[in-house]
């Protein structure tokens, strides 16, 4: 291989590792980033016949085969969106934005080979890597707490099948399915969680505010394109 070449593919894997590490930047404070437009908006989820919380379960299942998404995370989407739809209806979250973060966070529950119970908890807990100051990260102490979340007793990590962090998920933490335990392993909790997240400060994801939105989520505009593209494949 001559030496362009192997300049060019050094600066390539260095991008790469760049863009993956932005993904694990814990700095979620919402500095004003780059404007740009909304995910599509999805089909709103329809409700199952004399149910006011329910997904119509052919429609869900119908569209995780069409989106390959595993139908257990589709329906903690779906219910999702309809619980805002009460809780929140300024924010106007579709269900297609929630599972462009799933899927860039954990491939719906399934990072690492793991798969959805039928509680939606994964076969095996989705940990993100140690927050110890390096590669880009902050670093950020354990606490009893989050090593409760995660196991490691020195630095934090991201958990679950929307990547919360112990302090986050303390701000936005929900008991979704009204099992008495607000899980962040649990993606019909930690889908809940993650919709609070994005609806916080009033937000109105049909405008600028997505952008936003996605931005306080994870600080990277890499980020914010990549669910942003996944979010307008799934509203087909």
């Amino acid at each position: 291989m001559s030496r362009p070449r192997i300049i060019v593919l050094g600066a390539a894997v260095l991008l790469t590792v760049a863009t993956v590490v932005a993904w694990l930047l814990v700095d979620r404070s919402e500095d004003d980033p780059v404007s740009g437009p909304p995910a599509k908006a999805a089909q709103e989820v329809p409700l199952a016949d004399g149910s006011t919380t329910e997904p119509d379960e052919d429609w869900v299942a119908e569209t995780a085969a069409s989106r390959q998404i595993p139908v257990r995370a589709m329906q903690a989407y779906a219910r999702t969106e309809i619980a805002q739809r009460e809780a929140q209806p300024q924010c106007r979250l579709c269900w297609n934005t929630l599972a462009g973060v799933g899927s860039v966070e954990s491939a719906h529950g399934t990072l690492g080979g793991a798969g959805l119970d039928a509680a939606g908890v994964p076969s095996k807990r989705i940990i993100g890597p140690p927050l110890n100051g390096e590669n880009g990260t902050r670093a950020i102490e354990a606490t009893k707490e989050s090593t409760a979340l995660h196991g490691d007793d020195t630095w934090d990590r991201a958990v679950g099948p929307f990547q919360f962090l112990t302090s986050s998920w303390e701000q936005y933490g929900a008991d979704a399915d009204g099992d008495g335990r607000a899980d962040p392993h649990d993606i019909d909790d930690a889908a809940l969680g993650a919709a609070r997240h994005l609806c916080d400060r009033d937000r109105d994801l049909t405008g600028d505010d997505w952008v936003r939105a996605v931005f306080a989520y994870n600080n990277s505009m890499a980020y914010v394109d990549k669910v942003r593209g996944i979010a307008d494949s799934y509203a087909k």
